[in-house]
């Protein structure tokens, strides 16, 4: 019926095998909106829920950058916390009607 033909060329795809997706980092914006300075978590977890969207339309450049700056975002505010706690204990301990 028909000739054969030489069968679909297989191998990696063009341009090579992504890498394997980023950590979202979605918990620790969580845990960082709850335990600490929420502001800074809430774009901590809008960074992060953009992760998975990006990585699977094949933006990996831009979901690996969603993913460090998520990172970064729940770093800053458990940091943003410690300033907050010493000025608590500092105050707690100098003024005795507390």
């Amino acid at each position: 019926m028909y000739p054969p033909t030489s069968p679909p060329p297989y191998g990696p795809p063009w341009g090579g095998y992504p890498p394997q997706q980023p950590d979202t980092n979605l918990v620790w914006g969580i845990l960082s909106t709850l335990l600490c300075c929420w502001p800074l978590g809430v774009v901590s977890i809008v960074y992060a829920s953009k992760v998975s969207g990006l990585w699977y339309q094949g933006r990996y450049d831009e979901a690996i950058a969603a993913s460090k700056s998520a990172r970064n975002w729940a770093i800053w505010s458990a940091v943003a916390i410690i300033p907050v706690i010493i000025l608590a204990v500092v105050l707690a301990a100098t003024d005795p009607s507390i």
